[in-house]
């Protein structure tokens, strides 16, 4: 496969996951900006934060729903907005086409431009809906990749692209969010308490899967536990490191040689691989996900040099 096309289709997978994420920050940032005390927090800087966004803001006041709808839905110029990463994403899918099958490229191309037509009064009003379109599109996406693309070295760095994505947000919402997941001993237990662990978990599509796991109580050690480490969880950074593991062993077999990246996979699965049960919590939080997250950064740019990005 040329490197060209391999670099496509794995930048295809992190632009649509990225744009993806960013629907579900926003939706979390509406869930806490209504809880009493959000406006002195300041809910929607975080999310502004996770993406990396904050330094766009123009008010220096607290941070409003529509910034982040003009920050993260509709600025074209805003490289992580979530329009620039669907159009990124259908210039990617273009570049590769023949290696799309058609419903893969039908669910990128419907309706691609439909951002471009909202100003800001009308996406805040339709703020719900647009969310739903993007995620919609991104689910689809996903569905034909599974039932109906090749599983050749396309489908594994498609793959890639998507864990490596996502595992990184899990892994910045948890690091923005890292003194959220600390108890409030004024409030432990109380309604807003409540809805700060369920807002996080929400933003990650984990409510129920936790509490199939830990029941219904908001424990900060069983939820770091959880979207850390735990293996079952497709969102947790754990299960993404796994999947990442396979697709570069695949890799590897394909093309008769291996790669730093793998070394870094299992640097990564080790080290989360010691903190199951509550070891990573008691051992730091904070520290445990920058050091996953410079991780993480160290190996996209290990399989962009392994493969000639």
């Amino acid at each position: 496969m040329l490197s060209r096309t391999a670099d496509n289709l794995f930048w295809l997978a992190r632009h649509l996951e990225r744009a993806e994420s960013t629907t579900r920050l926003i939706t979390m940032g509406q869930r806490m900006a209504v809880l009493p005390g959000s406006a002195h927090r300041d809910e929607w800087r975080s999310v502004l934060q996770v993406t990396g966004c904050a330094h766009r803001r123009q008010d220096p006041g607290p941070t409003t729903e529509a910034e982040v709808v003009r920050i993260l839905l509709l600025d074209p110029d805003n490289p992580v907005s979530i329009q620039a990463c669907l159009v990124q994403a259908r210039a990617n899918a273009k570049s590769v086409r023949t290696r799309l099958t058609q419903e893969m490229w039908e669910a990128l191309n419907l309706s691609w431009r439909r951002l471009e037509g909202y100003d800001l009064a009308a996406a805040c009003a339709e703020l719900p809906a647009l969310l739903d379109w993007v995620r919609s599109r991104a689910s689809i996406f996903r569905g034909a990749v599974e039932t109906g693309m090749l599983r050749h070295a396309g489908f594994d760095f498609l793959r890639l692209g998507g864990c490596l994505e996502r595992a990184q947000m899990t892994l910045r919402l948890l690091d923005v969010k890292y003194f959220v997941l600390l108890p409030e001993t004024d409030v432990v237990g109380g309604g807003r308490d409540h809805y700060q662990w369920t807002s996080v978990l929400h933003a990650l599509s984990g409510s129920r899967a936790y509490h199939h796991v830990y029941g219904a109580v908001y424990r900060p050690a069983d939820i770091a536990d959880f979207l850390m480490v735990n293996p079952t969880f497709p969102r947790s950074v754990a299960f993404c490191v796994d999947q990442m593991g396979g697709h570069l062993e695949r890799l590897a077999q394909l093309h008769g040689q291996g790669t730093a990246a793998q070394g870094t996979t299992r640097e990564l699965a080790a080290l989360l691989h010691e903190g199951r049960d509550g070891g990573l919590f008691q051992r730091g939080l904070h520290e445990a996900v920058q050091t996953c997250l410079a991780l993480t950064n160290r190996l996209a740019l290990e399989i962009a040099e392994a493969y000639h990005f």
